[in-house]
């Protein structure tokens, strides 16, 4: 049996086009395995979002062509958002390439295969027109009790910064009746954690019923039995209504977890960066989502450097993070990317200063952190069991809060693990908090 080793770079929407891919080559009869040189077919699923994405593309690429002379591999397929930009220089510059599959053309991953085994390249560049549904097959790669369901593609939003718009195409919402079917079979299966995701969250169902959805969704995931947390992931700010707000806050099995991609928050660099609120309207939505009996965990994302900023707008930056007490952020430095407006603005800031205005911003939130993890000690949250680990005849438990995301938060140890298997959800008091961690016992 011929064997296909898969390598997913990017964001956790692109390791869902993986996990379909996969499902697509399993109903195939197709071996697995997680070593490539082990592998007859090897198929990197690429990310292009800022250029260090980008590089590490590349680089696992070259990596993977190896394996065309160093081991078993016959053929190389490259996929995903580096394949849909840069089809043309891919195909020139990397000859090991057989086959290149746009973030469109998921669905003809077997067709790639089949053209690889003629020895003829191929490329596979279809409109982004359709998504993932419950009846496509799908290999989840994520632990078996927590999966990412991926509720919409593409984005209207056309931010200067992002290529997203480019290689995604415009949004493109699945139906309610769809992701719940899917969340129903992930529930039968043993899952416990739903993450949704799309590219603006708060925008899903615009294109379907001219309004967002989201509230919508969730009041029919929150009736599904064996689902115990549904976390919230890219809420952009303009569709965050009161109605979901309130949704939020009442319903338990809804994870008090916010997550908002603001960027920035002068002023002046929201609208260089062409986003759709103002700072008035960012304040005003944090001011409600810190208003409420239930704690919400704030987590956001910004941007440093970009084209223009000056010292005065980074320190109004700096302020704001300091000031609003996020209890999670992260931090990248302006992307120059080619197709962008953004790319073409004049004020380009010098990479020197970007690094150094990222490390002093995360300087400032990596204090905040840490006095938001010791303002925890104390309280009392549901624990998921990721790991046992076994310190000296000890066995311990490292997982996360309900106020913890998979893969981008910090962690929680709980010392007492006795009786304890991966995937329990457990009550748990913290008792002590650090910059990024913490530590917990058993209630």
């Amino acid at each position: 049996m011929e064997k296909i080793a898969f390598v997913s770079l990017g964001c956790s929407k692109n390791l869902i086009d993986t996990e379909v891919m996969l499902g697509i080559l399993k109903d195939k009869h197709m071996g697995m395995t997680d070593d490539p040189a082990q592998a007859d077919i090897i198929i990197v699923n690429t990310c292009t979002f800022i250029e260090k994405a980008k590089q590490e593309s590349i680089d696992a690429i070259i990596e993977a062509g190896r394996y065309k002379t160093e081991g078993r591999c016959k053929i190389l397929i490259v996929t995903g958002c580096l394949s849909q930009q840069y089809q043309e220089e891919l195909l020139k510059e990397l000859p090991e390439v057989d086959a290149l599959l746009g973030t469109g053309s998921w669905d003809r991953i077997w067709e790639a295969v089949t053209a690889g085994k003629t020895g003829k390249r191929a490329c596979f560049m279809d409109d982004v027109s359709h998504l993932y549904d419950q009846n496509t097959s799908r290999v989840l790669t994520t632990p078996t009790y927590s999966a990412y369901v991926k509720i919409g593609e593409g984005c209207n939003n056309g931010c200067t910064f992002c290529i997203i718009p480019h290689v995604r195409g415009p949004l493109y919402s699945r139906t309610v009746e769809s992701v719940t079917a899917e969340v129903r079979q992930l529930a039968a299966g043993g899952v416990k954690e739903i993450n949704l995701i799309a590219q603006d969250t708060t925008s899903y169902g615009f294109d379907l019923a001219g309004k967002s959805l989201l509230p919508d969704l969730l009041r029919e995931l929150v009736k599904i039995e064996g689902i115990e947390w549904i976390r919230l992931f890219y809420l952009y700010p303009h569709f965050f209504t009161d109605e979901l707000t309130e949704l939020i806050v009442k319903e338990e099995k809804i994870c008090p977890y916010v997550d908002l991609p603001l960027q920035h928050i002068s002023q002046s660099v929201l609208k260089r960066m062409n986003r759709r609120d103002s700072q008035a309207d960012i304040l005003k939505l944090i001011d409600k989502l810190t208003a409420h009996g239930r704690k919400l965990t704030l987590r956001s994302t910004f941007i440093v450097g970009f084209p223009g900023e000056t010292e005065e707008e980074f320190q109004e930056l700096c302020d704001f993070v300091e000031r609003t007490k996020f209890d999670a952020v992260g931090v990248f430095t302006y992307s120059q990317e080619e197709g962008t407006p953004a790319a073409a603005m004049a004020d380009q800031i010098p990479e020197e200063v970007k690094e150094e205005r990222y490390h002093r911003l995360m300087a400032i939130q990596a204090k905040v952190s840490e006095e938001r993890n010791r303002d925890l000690e104390g309280s009392i949250h549901p624990f998921i069991v990721e790991e046992l680990t076994d310190e000296s005849g000890h066995l311990q438990a490292v997982g996360r809060l309900d106020i913890q995301a998979p893969e981008v938060d910090g962690l929680t140890y709980v010392e007492d693990a006795k009786g304890l298997k991966e995937g329990d959800i457990i009550p748990v008091r913290v008792v002590q908090g650090f910059a990024y961690d913490v530590i917990a016992e058993r209630i």
